[in-house]
């Protein structure tokens, strides 16, 4: 019965929600983003469609991307593989804060340009010795990195065991897949940015308006619960790059490191690089008294 009672919260929800969208659509028909389809509103939890559905549905969002960019765009639905769990090392003692983690991310996943540049990375300054994210900067912009007596911590999506920003969502918009991505279905969020405010990592982004990507820098190789163009009025994150790693890849961060501070693959393989990395270094993971078992590991030399 508690099963069937948050079923038809969700669904009323929902439902009034894309009523509420249905009758604004006239009004704003000159935004390209808000012009949605009827299947648009109505379409079906994405782990409750079929495997035709969704063929059907990424078919769609093809030509609609299509007809907005003027470009093909890809866009994919890879399952996970079995007996994967993905998770990521960073390597404090070679970080070097030159963000080309954070630029590579916004080119990778698509991310609006303009009127403000969304990131899912952000680099933290701190001064050597200290660990105190009160006084952490992330607006430094000096000549060269990296600069004497500070040390620098990107910080994104953790990819929770216990992930509160799942438990919060009353529409079950986002979700962890079955090799820890905790993802989003963009057409079933309501923008209600209840899992922003439970994040405690302040990884999830809001996009207040129509993202804005120039057609040439369009990454065409996309997936449904990643990198495909999102619309106005949705919350995103980072999603290990599941475009890519669901392909046998490392996500773009993880390739464009110049220093190779950055680890990437399967917390269940025995003798890979991220248990490796767990069993011998001094590793700690970001508000571990929070119970939130992040994926993402931070470790020094040594």
């Amino acid at each position: 019965m508690e099963k069937d009672r948050k079923f038809s919260r969700r669904d009323f929800l929902t439902g009034a929600c894309a009523f509420f969208l249905s009758s604004l659509l006239p009004s704003c028909s000159g935004s390209r983003y808000l012009d949605f389809e009827r299947s648009d509103l109505f379409q079906k939890h994405f782990r409750e469609m079929s495997k035709e559905e969704i063929e059907r549905m990424l078919v769609r969002l093809e030509m609609k991307y299509r007809k907005i960019y003027g470009k093909s765009i890809k866009v994919k639905a890879t399952p996970p593989v079995g007996g994967v769990e993905f998770a990521y090392a960073l390597n404090l003692s070679k970080c070097i804060g030159c963000r080309r983690c954070v630029y590579a991310c916004v080119k990778e996943n698509n991310l609006s340009r303009s009127p403000h540049q969304v990131h899912y990375i952000r680099v933290l300054r701190f001064k050597k010795g200290s660990m105190n994210f009160e006084e952490a900067n992330h607006y430094y912009d000096p000549e060269t990195v990296p600069e004497e007596g500070y040390y620098y911590v990107p910080v994104q999506c953790q990819q929770c065991r216990r992930p509160p920003c799942v438990k919060v969502c009353p529409v079950q918009a986002t979700w962890m897949e079955p090799d820890g991505i905790v993802v989003v279905d963009y057409n079933w969020c309501i923008g209600c940015r209840y899992c922003m405010a439970a994040c405690p990592y302040r990884s999830r982004s809001f996009n207040w308006s129509d993202p804005v990507i120039p057609k040439e820098e369009i990454n065409p190789e996309t997936h449904y619960l990643g990198n495909r163009p999102r619309m106005r009025n949705v919350v995103e994150k980072c999603h290990f790059c599941i475009q890519r790693v669901r392909e046998g890849k490392y996500p773009a961060c993880v390739e464009v490191c110049p220093v190779g501070a950055r680890k990437f693959g399967n917390l269940l393989d025995t003798n890979g690089e991220i248990r490796a990395v767990i069993e011998t270094k001094r590793v700690f993971r970001l508000k571990e008294e929070l119970h939130t078992e992040p994926r993402f590991f931070y470790f020094f030399h040594g």
